[in-house]
């Protein structure tokens, strides 16, 4: 049942993405006896504002009573960075932002991603380098990750 509330609530949001302004990052629903509660994730290549989650949640809030039959809490916001990255747009955003991404092997790669397009991944490892090697790209194609997350620094 829950795959068939997200497709429907997928659906009553298209008219409030504004052409593909904003992007899905998540849809997750939550039912049980006591509270239902509905979770959805929103991002724009700018980054959205939270007058304008605001705005879509009122907005969905209308037609998504419709589907739900029991009492919900929908809380429409976007992702933080702990949210993994699974789409082609989400790492355009991040674009410059070190990743920790883990492969379909297991193996686990940290490094800048430099750039993406439709196949790949274009990183710089991070790791240690003797003074005279040379710093090469490395291409990483979407079919060999599993999960890649942004790696927040402080520095």
């Amino acid at each position: 049942m829950n795959t068939d509330v997200k497709q429907k609530i997928e659906q009553l949001l298209q008219p409030f993405l504004e052409n593909d302004k904003f992007f899905v990052v998540d849809i997750k629903v939550s039912l049980s006896r006591l509270n239902n509660k509905v979770t959805i994730l929103l991002d724009s290549d700018e980054g959205i504002k939270i007058d304008e989650c605001r705005a879509i949640s009122r907005h969905l809030g209308e037609s998504l009573d419709e589907i739900m039959s029991e009492n919900y809490t929908l809380e429409v916001s976007s992702p933080g960075v702990e949210v993994l990255l699974k789409s082609e747009r989400m790492y355009h955003k991040n674009v410059g932002r070190s990743l920790q991404i883990t492969l379909k092997d297991g193996t686990i790669v940290k490094g800048k991603l430099e750039s993406v397009d439709s196949q790949q991944i274009i990183i710089i490892e991070e790791k240690k380098r003797k003074k005279t090697e040379e710093i090469v790209p490395m291409s990483i194609p979407f079919v060999n990750i599993k999960e890649s997350q942004v790696i927040i620094s402080f520095k």
